[in-house]
């Protein structure tokens, strides 16, 4: 198995760009992990991307060998200047390679970005309580349960809950 290396996003990479817009649309497409029914296109990803670094969050992918197979980043939890030492996190792995510890990595090195740029605390929300290795991966990293909605998303026709969860940086 090669190593993954962590590394920040390239926005002037097409390849970085079109493999995190691939990761998105299958995950958007087969699972619960978004909420969005639609993938955005290509232009709107690189957008999105922007938007979190001229924000000044932190944004990585991961390569195994040679290949962008992962993507990770924080973003503001909410917009109100008094949640500005909080930040959310995202996880995105090829779907080829679920189950092989690269969210961890991922998830990790997210971490230690935010915690050298000062920020307090890290939320993970989880759309589906039925998404276990997502609850296991952020648990085993330190994250604690702090709430779960019931039932407030619907998608591939059927009520979801939002799991929340929480890390003290």
């Amino acid at each position: 198995m090669n190593t993954l290396t962590i590394r920040p996003v390239n926005l002037s990479d097409d390849n970085d760009i079109s493999v995190i817009h691939q990761i998105y649309s299958h995950s958007v497409l087969n699972h619960t992990a978004s909420w969005e029914l639609s993938p955005p296109n290509l232009a709107e990803m690189r957008q999105r991307v922007h938007n979190v670094l001229v924000a000044g969050y932190p944004y990585f992918v991961g390569e195994m060998g040679g290949r962008v197979v992962s993507y990770t980043y924080a973003s503001s939890y909410r917009p109100r200047p008094g949640y500005r030492f909080t930040v959310e996190n995202s996880i995105y792995v090829a779907p080829d390679l679920h189950g092989q510890g690269l969210g961890k990595q991922m998830l990790g090195a997210l971490i230690e970005a935010c915690c050298a740029q000062g920020y307090r605390q890290m939320i993970a929300v989880i759309g589906d309580s039925g998404n276990v290795a997502s609850i296991k991966l952020h648990q085993s990293l330190g994250f604690v349960h702090v709430g779960t909605f019931r039932n407030i998303g619907y998608k591939f026709d059927r009520w979801l809950d939002s799991v929340q969860m929480q890390k003290t940086l």
